[in-house]
């Protein structure tokens, strides 16, 4: 039998990663990463106004340079038996389009203007807009929340149209629709982006939109005008419908076939946020609790709507039926800063020696440093005395999302060195990790196994065995390093036929799991201590109050 090829395509905060896997085996059999030009040079971004913006021409170079790339030096029937593609992005990133579902960037009026670009999931520029959202929605008859936690986030697609509706008067005149980057370019494969045409994902519709079969759709005209009046007839523009990712989008165009070198019936899959499609690519099950570990978290959980679909679960990023399995309830929660927060405290350290002593010599340290202060930080002791640390440096997304929200460090003294700051920040991680494990649990979701996956879980040992203190709870490490990418494989694989289910294509295309960190009783024991130090420092930072 001749085997069949799908592409997982990952667009990550900085990158690109293309899969190529043996849809019988699993086997991952080429593979590339393209780096965003634009996006490397800072373009369009202002991180102390917690704006971030990416160009499209970023995300369409990506996507001809990772298939291309991919697939280069395999052979030729490998290209020919391509049978589907599917892409995961990261999200809420949202665009601004015209008539015909071209993002207003892509036009030569708007080329260089943010404003008309995708606004990248981590952009917090529409914390009051969101605010106003939440205002409105707690004193509607409907409160079109209750399906996202019950608060609406500045990282969202509402919050985000109507701050750029607000203070772009040239893209408000222009917009048509808007679209979230992995429908939009799921749709650039198939060559029809018409925003009113293009089917649009259940995943971001869902945990981002307010999008709800309750509602019929998308929240209420009269809601959404009582926000603001510049919302006044979006909502015809935009969809009615959402679907699962298991689920086609069309068939690749012949321009794009031809520019990839692929058979003009290769199947598109509609799209979905990155670690939803890794939650599958991890081989989730239901009340697993799936960690995608990178810049940022992103937790995602699984159950059968008829034992926990009557739950309404307070501060998550979202319960929706079907946004990662069909058939299941998809549950996702996470933290704005994980690997990013790790990021910052190097960046503090490496940037004076780059004034100071040149570019060589900061890159030197910069790869060197993480790993060192890893390496220690795992041989000191864990007291309750220790530092204790938020991990809000990007705002927090769950529990109760509140991006207004800053970091904060206490019990440094004058012995409190690097390694011991850096140990302190690795511990705040985990405890903002806690924090959701124990929000759902409260709340009536058992977890049953801990997962993770993504570049932090597969890199740094000690940030993983910190996070089993913590949670004192043991983590399986997906074998994958890219099951983002093998997650979207695995949706392509059913959408072009070749498996009946993604629990189907999750068995045949898995790659199992190859590091185990269990609990060490000691330190957990210290931990669910100074646990609650981090709970009292976040009421004093968040309200002015502490926590008894």
């Amino acid at each position: 039998m001749q085997h069949q090829y799908t592409i997982g395509l990952d667009y990550g905060t900085d990158s690109v990663r293309a899969l190529v896997v043996d849809t019988q085996t699993g086997e991952a059999v080429g593979t590339a990463v393209h780096y965003y030009e634009r996006w490397k040079k800072g373009l369009y971004c202002q991180p102390e106004l917690s704006q971030f913006r990416q160009h499209p021409l970023d995300y369409v170079e990506g996507l001809e340079a990772s298939i291309k790339g991919a697939l280069q030096g395999l052979p030729s029937e490998v290209a020919a038996n391509i049978v589907g593609i599917s892409i995961d992005t990261t999200g809420s990133t949202p665009v601004a389009v015209d008539e015909q579902g071209t993002p207003l960037s892509l036009l030569p009026e708007f080329a260089e203007n943010p404003h008309g670009m995708f606004i990248l999931w981590k952009d917090h520029t529409a914390n009051a807009e969101a605010e106003e959202i939440n205002e409105v929605a707690h004193r509607w008859p409907i409160d079109y929340t209750k399906y996202v936690g019950g608060i609406y986030s500045s990282e969202w697609f509402w919050a985000k149209i109507l701050r750029t509706l607000r203070v772009d008067e040239q893209v408000r005149a222009r917009a048509f629709s808007w679209v979230e980057h992995c429908d939009w370019i799921s749709a650039v494969l198939t060559g029809n982006t018409h925003p009113l045409e293009m089917k649009r994902s259940r995943c971001a519709a869902g945990h981002k939109a307010m999008w709800h079969n309750e509602f019929d759709g998308l929240p209420a005209e009269d809601f959404l005008v009582a926000i603001d009046p510049l919302l006044e007839g979006l909502r015809a523009r935009l969809f009615q419908n959402s679907h699962t990712s298991d689920q086609a989008m069309g068939v690749i165009s012949e321009e794009w076939a031809a520019r990839l070198g692929l058979p003009n019936d290769v199947m598109i899959g509609v799209g979905a946020f990155d670690c939803h499609m890794g939650a599958v690519g991890a081989e989730i099950q239901p009340y697993d609790f799936v960690r995608v570990m990178g810049t940022s978290t992103c937790d995602m959980l699984i159950a059968p709507n008829e034992e926990i679909g009557h739950l309404l679960i307070r501060g998550i990023c979202g319960q929706v039926d079907g946004s990662i399995i069909p058939g299941m309830l998809g549950m996702e929660a996470g933290q704005s800063a994980y690997g990013d927060y790790y990021a910052w405290f190097q960046k503090v350290i490496t940037e004076p020696v780059r004034t100071l002593l040149g570019e060589t010599a900061a890159e030197e340290l910069a790869q060197k440093l993480i790993p060192f202060l890893s390496e220690e930080a795992a041989k000191l002791p864990v007291t309750d005395k220790d530092p204790v640390a938020l991990d809000w440096v990007n705002g927090r997304r769950t529990p109760d999302a509140n991006h207004s929200l800053k970091a904060a460090i206490s019990g440094l003294n004058l012995g409190t060195d690097a390694i011991k700051f850096f140990k302190a920040i690795v511990e705040a991680t985990a405890f903002g990790s806690k924090a959701i494990v124990d929000r759902f649990i409260n709340e009536g979701v058992p977890i049953k196994q801990v997962i993770a996956i993504g570049g932090v879980a597969k890199k740094s040992p000690f940030v993983m065995q910190t996070l089993s203190d913590v949670l004192n709870m043991p983590i399986k490490v997906a074998s994958s390093d890219q099951a983002c990418a093998l997650g979207a494989a695995m949706n392509a694989a059913v959408a072009a036929g070749v498996h009946p289910t993604l629990l189907d294509a999750q068995k045949a295309m898995g790659s199992g799991f190859d590091a185990l960190y269990e609990p060490n009783a000691d330190k957990s024991s210290v931990y669910q201590r100074l646990y609650q130090k981090y709970i009292q420092l976040g009421e004093f930072v968040e309200k002015g109050t502490m926590a008894n």
